[in-house]
Order: C-alpha cells, then structure tokens, then sequence
C-alpha cells in the first residue's frame, strides 16, 4: 500500500499536534494536520483535549519550589527518615 502525501495516520497527527501546540509545526504538516481535522473525530478530540490542557496550564498560576527550599525539606525529610529507623 502507498504511502499518501497528503493524508496523515491518527498517530502521526497526533505527534504534529503537539508539535503545532508548541510552535515546532511547518507550514506543510499544519495543512496535513488540517485535512486531517476536518473528517477525523478522533484526532479533532485529541486536539481539542490538548488546547484546553495547554490553556489550563498557562491560565494557572503553579508556584514551585525554589532549589534551597527543595534541599531544605529534603534534608528535614531524610532527618525525620533516620529518626524512626
């Protein structure tokens, strides 16, 4: 079976939308993706669960642990750990 130019597997469009997702997508796999999106529910599904996660993430407000503070309670962690050994 030939391989068409023109018309992506679900996995590969996948891969292309996650791509898109961060900006890496050319011009071409984008027009792939498209056509793509336009008769298949499950790849349109997928990528519609990507861009509602990916606004979540940048609509957050995710505060993480500064380094020192990460060693700070790793090593009050590993003291309270040889305590009850």
């Amino acid at each position: 079976m030939k391989k068409s130019f023109l018309f992506i597997s679900c996995e590969e469009a996948q891969h292309i939308c996650n791509k898109r997702q961060y900006g890496e997508a050319t011009g071409w796999e984008r027009m792939k993706l498209g056509i793509r999106l336009s008769w298949c529910r499950i790849t349109r599904a997928y990528s519609n669960r990507n861009n509602k996660l990916s606004e979540i993430m940048q609509k957050s407000d995710v505060s993480c642990l500064k380094d020192d503070e990460r060693s700070n309670m790793q090593k009050q962690f590993e003291e309270e750990l040889a305590k009850h050994q």
